[in-house]
């Protein structure tokens, strides 16, 4: 499968982005999905994942309650609906793609995705 991340730009604290991945070459509904992003000088982190094998969301505590994850199957498209954003959620962000039946205590690691898109830059200004 590949992946196309999108969605990204320069936006006020306290705005909302949304971005998408768009998946070809395979169904998005087979595989587990996430997002990670990257911010200058510090580690991929894990932001949010859509479990495929029972439809559950998985979110990093720094961002439940602002961010959602979401799927439209029709669209193969999955997106990450960001809220309040803060300056500390500047980063590059990455959609990701793997097992269906990834379990639950590893998606939060790069590791078991098997497939990455390129990120979307995502600026936050205070």
């Amino acid at each position: 499968v590949q992946l196309q991340a999108s969605g990204g730009g320069l936006v006020q604290a306290g705005g909302s982005l949304r971005l998408s991945c768009a998946a070809s070459g395979r169904t998005v509904t087979t595989y587990t999905t996430g997002w990670f992003r990257q911010a200058p000088g510090k580690e991929r982190e894990f932001v949010a994942a859509f479990r495929a094998v029972n439809g559950n969301t998985y979110y990093a505590d720094s961002v439940k309650g602002r961010f959602t994850v979401s799927r439209d199957n029709a669209k193969n498209t999955v997106y990450l609906q960001m809220n309040s954003l803060k300056p500390e959620d500047t980063a590059v962000y990455f959609c990701a793609a793997g097992s269906s039946r990834m379990i639950a205590s590893t998606l939060r690691t790069a590791g078991p995705y098997d497939y990455w898109g390129q990120g979307t830059l995502v600026t936050v200004s205070s």
